[in-house]
């Protein structure tokens, strides 16, 4: 896996200029040959927009001389050819601007995809998956322009303004010196005026990564919204969202559009400045009409650098927010603190599990494991029973490490999962919950989870041990055959079965089943007993059950309730004891007592 890059800090309040620098340079530097390519576009473009009024002012000034007609036609052929070449520059910029901008873009949104996939499940716990596309999806879109060409734009439109204000110079002193004065005014006041939207656009975006994540909420449960008459409740939930938006968006806009009143009275000075200065000096005989033209258009020429930065300046406070936003993201932490490189990994073969004396409660004074201590040793099958809430399912995520004990161990093949690098613990098990998470994409990828690597020779082997032989060579294409986003399409017994596969597919040492055969009807249970049989055979299983017939298959039973053990051992032992609980749990029919 690529190392995540380190974002710089950055204070969304203020940010500096050395900081907007130094993310520049993260994600651009990379790219270094097209954005040379980009100066370079833009510095002939800077030029070519100075020579066009040069060729003006010599077309009006031979007309009133009297020259000749093909001489005229000359300068109009000059000026439409430094016109069309202007064009093309312009539109190479825009190209490689926009592909410099979204490779920057993209870069940085898996970075964020990267860090936030490493991030503990009470991070993911406390942020709704909506909140967290906006995040990383629009908050770097609103970034685009400003890696793409905010710099050049920026650079290019201040290298316009020294040009013009150099030639008018060149032709009358006084013109550069009053040019001068008024292109510093100018810079001033939009300087002054940058940071002014950019808490109101921070908090724009925050109100749209709710909506997001309300609307993901409401639309992953619209059977249940639905079902149960919440639409009329959502609708009026979904307007307050909105109506929260709508006033934050329109004091963001309002806050930006200061900006464009400062620019459009800046454009109506200098146009009364570029029409007054050129009358006087054209009066006095110091200029020729041409240069009064002259005068007029490069003034009139300033109003694009200037009208530039003022949209590269609503862009920058834009981007000021959402980068604040991203790297107030970026630098939070895990609180599963990553092991030290080697430190080992589990082994090859049935892996034995320990607890010993742990201690876990996801919200402060809420203990869900209490003082847990159980051994099961390589190969053998674990019956986990309890009631919901017992803490079952929390002990298998302190198994995968995602979650950390309080205190206490949890020990997986003999090694500490809290010494072992995440992708490595993983590696060695496997998981099958109820709700088996398929993606709109091939079989293949399904079963590999996008591995390229694996051969689809072992891929089939592993349908064919999870009882989907007949079903894959029923497909049009075989393992190429598209899956619809969820499973569509795939009864709940296949679903489970390629989740089989996908474990059959890793090897595993340990394999965690929640309750496998659960909801289903006889003969895809029968295919699932099957399925469940060759996936746990010379491998260590933990079972949670629910039903009567899982428990048949296990070695030991494990009985918990509110985070405490209630009963623990040989499941034969149990059964054929009449005062253990489990005893009477058979008595009594399993699938009600424990649901």
């Amino acid at each position: 896996m690529r190392p995540t890059r380190q974002i710089p800090s950055v204070n969304f309040m203020n940010v500096t200029f050395r900081q907007y620098r130094e993310f520049l340079s993260l994600y651009l530097w990379p790219q270094w040959p097209r954005v040379l390519l980009l100066i370079a576009l833009l510095l002939i473009s800077v030029g070519l927009q100075l020579v066009g009024p040069q060729v003006v002012r010599f077309f009006i000034d031979a007309a009133l001389a009297g020259l000749p007609l093909a001489t005229l036609l000359g300068a109009g052929a000059v000026f439409l050819a430094v016109g069309l070449v202007q064009q093309i520059c312009t539109v190479a910029v825009t190209w490689v601007g926009e592909n410099v901008g979204w490779t920057a873009t993209n870069r940085l949104r898996a970075d964020l995809t990267r860090h936030c996939l490493g991030l503990d499940m009470g991070f993911h716990h406390e942020r709704t998956p909506g909140e967290l596309i906006e995040r990383i999806d629009g908050d770097a879109t609103a970034l685009s322009n400003f890696f793409s060409q905010f710099l050049l734009q920026v650079v290019g439109s201040a290298l316009l303004l020294v040009g013009v204000v150099a030639v008018v110079a060149v032709e009358d002193w006084r013109a550069g010196i009053a040019l001068a004065l008024f292109v510093a005014l100018s810079a001033l006041a939009l300087a002054r005026s940058r940071d002014i939207a950019v808490e109101a656009v921070r908090e724009e975006r925050q109100v749209s990564a709710e909506l997001f994540g309300f609307l993901e909420e409401r639309l992953a449960g619209l059977d249940d919204v639905r079902a149960n008459g919440a639409g009329p409740y959502t609708m009026r939930r979904f307007w307050q969202v909105m109506g929260r938006l709508f006033v934050r968006g329109r004091r963001a806009s309002m806050r930006r559009s200061l900006i464009w009143l400062i620019t459009l009275g800046l454009f109506t000075l200098s146009s009364v400045l570029a029409f007054g200065l050129g009358a006087y000096l054209y009066l006095l005989g110091a200029i020729t009409l041409g240069t009064a033209y002259l005068f007029f258009q490069y003034t009139e020429l300033l109003q694009s650098p200037l009208d530039q930065l003022t949209s590269e300046l609503q862009d920058l406070q834009r981007a000021a927010a959402s980068l604040g936003r991203i790297v107030e993201l970026s630098q939070i932490r895990s609180r599963l603190v990553e092991a030290a490189v080697g430190k080992g990994s589990p082994s090859d073969g049935a892996l034995a599990v320990r607890f010993e004396a742990v201690d876990f409660a996801y919200a402060p004074g809420k203990p869900v494991i209490e003082q847990l201590s159980f051994e099961l040793p390589a190969g053998q099958v674990l019956g986990l029973l309890g009631r919901t809430g017992s803490g079952k399912t929390t002990l298998t995520r302190l198994l995968l490490r995602l979650w950390e004990p309080q205190s206490g161990c949890v020990r997986l093949g003999g090694l500490d999962v809290g010494t072992l690098g995440g992708a490595a613990l993983r590696e060695r098990i496997g998981v099958v919950t109820q709700d088996v998470q398929l993606f709109r994409a091939s079989v293949r990828d399904n079963v590999t989870f996008f591995d390229p690597t694996v051969p689809d020779e072992r891929i089939r082997e592993a349908l064919e041990q999870a009882e989907l032989g007949i079903w894959l060579a029923g497909l049009p294409q075989g393992l190429d055959t598209e899956l619809a986003s969820g499973g569509r399409g795939l009864s709940a017994g296949e679903a489970q079965l390629l989740a089989f596969a996908r474990v059959l597919l890793k090897e595993p040492g340990l394999v965690i089943l929640d309750e496998p055969s659960s909801r289903l009807d006889p003969a895809t249970e029968a295919r699932i007993e099957r399925a469940v049989h060759r996936l746990l055979a010379g491998r260590t299983g933990i079972i949670i059950a629910h039903r009567l017939s899982t428990v048949r298959r296990v070695d030991r039973i494990l009985i918990l309730e509110r985070g405490r053990i209630l009963e623990s051992g040989p499941r034969a032992e149990l059964a054929a004891d009449p005062r253990s609980r489990f005893a009477r749990l058979l008595a009594t029919d399993l699938e009600e007592v424990l649901v």
